[in-house]
């Protein structure tokens, strides 16, 4: 696990983060990229905990992702199942096992200041944090693809699985799009990445 790990979060965060695994009996899956979240965490069947991370991600983003499902975990084992996912008992937690996390050595300075603003209260998604998410992009490995927000009224484009959408208006956060093959509108974050075909 420790090779794997290596090439996927900052060098300075390895070891506690190998901690935090270990010490929580964690089931780390690496998979394939999921449009619709970073990652997600589960209690199985068999009581074991399970943590998935999409591979696509850059080491800042991924560190930030593992400890917001780490976080779930966490919530989960001292407050139980009768919350709300993203409640108040859930920031406290993300805060806390994040604070360690939040220096120069893990994260580049030009983030620090964007980092101590998003979790001052975290939100379900740092994709929802549109200058943090903008600032983590810039470590992505260059490709062609847009924001929704950066798809002009009207506009289309694909999806990874090869989906077609029209962009439409604003609501108050996100954005309506047309699937054009069906005519079902879904709602959409303005920072979700997609491939402009107009």
């Amino acid at each position: 696990m420790s090779e794997t790990i290596k090439n996927y979060i900052p060098e300075a965060a390895v070891t506690a983060i190998l901690q935090l695994i270990e010490k929580n009996n964690i089931h780390l899956k690496i998979v394939n990229e999921r449009v619709t979240r970073h990652g997600d965490y589960r209690k199985m069947l068999n009581g074991n905990h399970q943590i998935t991370v999409n591979t696509n991600l850059n080491r800042y983003r991924f560190l930030i992702t593992l400890i917001h499902e780490l976080a779930h975990l966490l919530t989960f084992k001292e407050f139980g199942k009768a919350i709300r996912p993203h409640g108040w008992e859930w920031k406290k937690t993300f805060q806390r096992i994040m604070l360690p996390f939040l220096r120069p050595e893990v994260f580049p300075i030009e983030l620090m200041p964007l980092l101590a603003i998003h979790f001052k209260n975290p939100r379900a998604s740092s994709d929802s944090d549109a200058k943090l998410s903008l600032a983590l992009k810039r470590y992505d490995p260059p490709n062609d693809k847009n924001y929704i927000f950066e798809i002009p009224l009207g506009g289309k484009f694909r999806l990874y699985n090869g989906k077609i959408f029209k962009r439409g208006n604003k609501r108050v956060k996100r954005y309506e799009c047309l699937e054009v093959s069906t005519g079902r509108v879904y709602l959409f974050n303005p920072n979700a990445e997609v491939e402009f075909i107009n």
